[in-house]
């Protein structure tokens, strides 16, 4: 599935970009703003890197920078006398809409990692949830300057909050996002460069200068999952990004991922996705069509 390049119009006089949507929702694509999307009306496939999830009304997710991404509304939402009556709220803003520092500055180390790594999109849950929701419905009714300083009120709830489920797996994160004097992301840059091939406890051991029960003791604790179980995911992740791309098949993609066999790949792609290869290349072609 091809990613298109589709953007929002940003007026010239403002910063970024507000936008209420009442079209379909755009296809499969990616740009360059950070995305923050309130669905108010509509329910259906949500796409975001390689996580393919149902989504409902009220459903508020947050994408990265070039992370692709697509809602698609269930048939009920287009086959209306009044056409599409899917609705959703969409803020983008560029990295540096407020300066090429101003995410950098000492008080917004938080808020600067929650953007480094939404790469593979946040779907905020909770009070968070509700707070933010809160705020994008009262900037329907502001002027510019209200909705800028209502931006910065999100972004205090950004750099403060738990309340997300990170969607894609770590292959859609930045390695060079990552903290590299850090010894589980020393590890974790490891893992993403070499998941294709057999890699051992005792690698990650020369990696990052640790012990091996230290090392397997501090991974579970960073990741809350084993070494095991993650680089399981990793693989997993990286096969459907092969398969949304339409360009590997199934034992191929399995093969380009570091597993040895196709019957071990189905297993465990069943077992963290929920549903086999083929039933999942089912859902993306359902998407594209």
């Amino acid at each position: 599935m091809k990613v298109a390049d589709i953007r929002l119009l940003q007026e010239p006089n403002k910063s970024f970009i507000y936008y209420r949507e009442s079209n379909p929702f755009s296809q499969w694509h990616h740009h360059p703003e950070y995305e923050l999307v309130l669905i108010t009306k509509g329910r259906g496939k949500r796409l975001v890197g390689d996580n393919l999830s149902r989504f409902v009304e009220k459903d508020l997710v947050f994408v990265g920078a070039l992370t692709p991404h697509e809602w698609l509304c269930d048939p009920e939402y287009f086959n209306t006398p009044d056409g599409f009556k899917g609705e959703g709220i969409v803020i983008q803003f560029l990295y540096d809409f407020l300066g090429e520092y101003f995410f950098k500055i000492p008080e917004n180390v938080n808020l600067n990692k929650f953007l480094e790594k939404s790469s593979r999109g946040y779907e905020f849950y909770g009070e968070s949830k509700f707070k933010i929701m809160s705020i994008m419905l009262k900037m329907i009714k502001m002027n510019d300057f209200e909705k800028l300083y209502a931006l910065f009120s999100i972004f205090k709830i950004f750099a403060s909050t738990k309340d997300f489920n990170i969607l894609s797996s770590p292959t859609f994160m930045e390695p060079n996002s990552l903290n590299q004097d850090d010894p589980m992301q020393k590890a974790l840059k490891y893992i993403l460069q070499n998941f294709h091939k057999q890699i051992f406890i005792e690698d990650l051991h020369n990696v990052t200068n640790m012990s091996i029960s230290s090392f397997c003791s501090s991974f579970k604790k960073t990741f809350r999952m084993t070494f095991k179980d993650y680089l399981l995911k990793i693989r997993v992740g990286y096969a459907c990004k092969l398969l949304i791309d339409s360009s590997q098949n199934i034992s191929l993609a399995a093969y380009k991922s570091g597993f040895e066999n196709i019957s071990n790949f189905n297993r465990q792609f069943k077992k963290i996705r929920g549903i086999t290869p083929s039933q999942f290349i089912k859902e993306i072609n359902s998407l594209e069509n």
